[in-house]
């Protein structure tokens, strides 16, 4: 695990332990979800080509497969885990066992995509799924099924468990995706190209971090043009364009419009958004194959500072 991510990580978490965490609180489920941290120790290398095993922790991050068991040594009331994979990656969840008592309130529940405060991503209107469709619940009926993939990079589970002994063990795969659409970055800096052909659906790339973002090249069958978003402005009745958001949540449905691009362009076009997460979200009508290349990094303090023509001041600096 890069060591930027690490210690952003471990500022959540120090962040949620003093009461401070704007996103770390689910409240999708009822009363009965858990409080959610994520663990600062995400990545593990392997060698030699064996099956990686290993004891799950009741807060945990996971990046890589394996097979990973949960025993329960004392009650255990707010756990979870997230699975987070490659950008061209989707995860396969095979639970090899599941002891739990739901009669005594344990449960154990897989979304698919991420919760943080009730926040999802990703967001409802974006997912091929409702809500309801998104979880897998172990305590509600008998025919639960014991292999679960997701719809896009991420995944995760949320668990109780009160008596010790019982637990559960899963294994976790991941499979090639030839067009990733929703996309959790697991570095703050990359190059990524999201390509949509010829489908009506909506894809969101999200990095949670401020960061400078250049958009080197934008396809949408249209003419050129770039146009920052104001309150009555925007791509209109257009069906194809990409829009760049930022907030401090997750969900990218509830976040602050930044700027619209409505027409293809060869950039580069660069912006600098100090929100706590940047999401560039491109909508497609299904009529054209549309794509967009980016690059991105961290926004630094000293970029923050410095602020060029084209970065956005009105949005979010002041959480850096």
């Amino acid at each position: 695990m890069p060591s930027r991510l690490r210690c952003h990580f471990v500022l959540l978490v120090l962040a949620a332990l003093e009461g401070e965490s704007r996103y770390l609180e689910v409240r999708d489920g009822g009363e009965d979800e858990p409080f959610l941290l994520l663990d600062a120790q995400m990545k593990r290398e392997l060698s030699g080509g064996q099956i990686y095993r290993r004891a799950l922790r009741c807060l945990d991050m996971l990046s890589i497969e394996g097979q990973f068991i949960f025993t329960a040594e004392q009650p255990q009331l707010h756990c979870a885990t997230f699975f987070i994979a490659d950008p061209e990656e989707l995860i396969t969840i095979d639970f090899d066992y599941v002891n739990i008592d739901c009669q005594a309130g344990d449960f154990l529940k897989v979304f698919d995509g991420w919760i943080l405060k009730g926040e999802k991503f990703p967001s409802s209107l974006d997912h091929p799924l409702p809500t309801s469709e998104r979880y897998v619940d172990f305590c509600n009926g008998d025919h639960v099924r014991s292999t679960i993939k997701s719809s896009q990079n991420v995944a995760m589970i949320f668990f109780r468990i009160h008596d010790p002994g019982n637990g559960f063990a899963l294994t976790i795969k991941k499979k090639t995706n030839l067009f990733p659409c929703n996309v959790i970055s697991q570095t703050p800096a990359g190059r990524f190209t999201m390509v949509i052909p010829h489908q009506h659906r909506n894809c969101s790339f999200s990095i949670i971090y401020p960061v400078v973002i250049k958009i080197s090249d934008l396809i949408l069958g249209h003419l050129n043009g770039l146009r920052l978003k104001k309150p009555a402005a925007g791509c209109g009745g257009m069906g194809d364009f990409v829009e760049l958001l930022g907030g401090n949540g997750l969900d990218p449905s509830r976040m602050f419009p930044v700027a619209d691009l409505c027409h293809s362009f060869h950039g580069p076009a660069q912006m600098k958004i100090g929100c706590d997460n940047t999401v560039l979200r491109m909508v497609s009508s299904g009529k054209h194959v549309n794509r967009v290349t980016f690059e991105y990094h961290q926004l630094e303090q000293h970029e923050e500072a410095n602020r060029e023509e084209n970065s956005l001041e009105e949005f979010c600096f002041s959480s850096i």
